[in-house]
């Protein structure tokens, strides 16, 4: 069967991406230099040399830089949490191991988490874009799972997507409990979530 790569990007594409690399960078700058909430999107478009209508173009509001960010940090960091993946046991280990590596990631983000999800929860972009704005955390647990369903630890009768798809939703309400509650420790919050997952809402022996 002949596979066909995907095609490269033109130059109009290149471009684009490359201005869209410049803003995100310049408002990363600006964010951890003064503060998420101290920065407008006047400054980012004075920082960045561009005008307010361009950068309104590319991103329409400040808190759509973070997908953005975020998102390039997790595809490229994908590789290496996958070396680290494979050195533990498919299955319940494999997800803690994740959840644990995420847990670090996250404390170092935290004065930005709350507004990514929010942003995440009312993006209104076209839904044909839409995957243009996902994380790939949907194909990462989808791969665990499939990888725990080869080794017979995880059920087989549903499809490794739709379990990815309900651990997905538990994982954001981990993420918000951890972001709304004080005292709640995040890698807790998803050891919780999931032995709640992996166990169900049966009693423990």
């Amino acid at each position: 069967m002949d596979e066909t790569l995907p095609a490269e990007p033109g130059r109009r594409e290149r471009k684009r991406q490359q201005l869209q690399d410049h803003l995100a960078q310049t408002a990363w700058a600006l964010f951890e230099a003064d503060g998420f909430e101290a920065v407008t999107m006047e400054r980012i478009a004075d920082a960045a040399d561009i005008s307010k209508v361009t950068l309104y173009k590319h991103f329409p509001v400040k808190e759509a830089f973070l997908p953005y960010l975020f998102h390039q940090e997790l595809a490229a960091a994908w590789p290496a949490i996958r070396g680290q993946l494979a050195a533990v046991p498919p299955g319940r280990p494999r997800l803690e191991r994740f959840f644990a590596l995420q847990a670090e990631w996250c404390e170092r983000r935290r004065p930005y988490l709350l507004a990514y999800v929010r942003q995440r929860l009312t993006d209104k972009r076209d839904p044909a874009k839409a995957g243009e704005g996902r994380s790939g955390m949907d194909r990462m647990f989808a791969e665990m799972i499939a990888e725990g369903q080869e080794a017979g630890l995880f059920r087989r009768d549903q499809t490794p997507a739709l379990l990815a798809h309900y651990l997905q939703f538990a994982h954001l309400a981990a993420m918000l409990r951890w972001l709304t509650q004080p005292g709640v420790a995040l890698a807790d919050a998803l050891q919780q979530m999931l032995d709640l997952i992996c166990d169900g809402m049966g009693s423990p022996r």
